[in-house]
């Protein structure tokens, strides 16, 4: 796998990663309602969902690609076409408000199944495998380095991603009474930049 494909994958990865959904949600919910340490992972829960989906993109793809090469390159065209659809909805839709209530805190290993379910049930990660990966990388000749590697570079970026959300989530959940509301007013910014710990 060449290092132009690497960081292709790498860099549309993080930018769909960066886009708030179903994950980033939960993540700043998690982080408002309990401490780093669970928010983290369950982060870390998200990432093996991610991981899932790559693997089984790469092991059933793989096979498709090399058994029925007309199936593969139609599901390579309709994703293509989903995706491009998505975009144009999310470019004519504009932000869409979320309501991101707190959630209280659980054990670590529940966290941890809580992000793994959250990505496993998400949409918009199930089309990021599913459609964009197929045209970024060349599953029908991927080998175990390979693998390897891409599983490597996922972690790395979606742990970018997401720890910032997890630093400011927590930063604001520990953060002085009514310090989480917009600044007004005179030096409202400056009042709101010191209730973060």
């Amino acid at each position: 796998m060449s290092l132009t494909v690497l960081i292709t994958y790498a860099g549309a990865l993080f930018i769909a990663a960066a886009i708030p959904g179903p994950g980033i949600t939960a993540i700043v919910a998690r982080a408002l309602g309990s401490n780093f340490r669970e928010t983290f992972f369950m982060g870390l829960g998200l990432v093996l969902g991610d991981m899932t989906y790559l693997t089984a993109v790469i092991l059933g793809l793989a096979f498709v690609a090399q058994s029925f090469t007309e199936v593969f390159i139609a599901i390579k065209i309709a994703g293509a076409l989903y995706l491009g659809y998505i975009a144009w909805k999310l470019w004519t839709a504009g932000l869409l408000p979320q309501d991101i209530a707190a959630r209280k805190s659980s054990n670590i290993g529940l966290s941890f199944l809580s992000g793994l379910l959250v990505t496993l049930g998400n949409p918009k990660t199930m089309l990021f495998y599913v459609a964009l990966v197929p045209t970024l990388i060349d599953i029908g000749h991927i080998g175990l380095s390979d693998y390897a590697l891409l599983l490597t570079v996922t972690f790395v970026v979606l742990i970018v991603v997401l720890v910032p959300y997890m630093l400011l989530a927590s930063g604001l959940a520990g953060a002085e009474p009514g310090c989480g509301r917009y600044p007004g007013g005179h030096g409202g910014l400056h009042r709101h930049a010191g209730c973060l710990k």
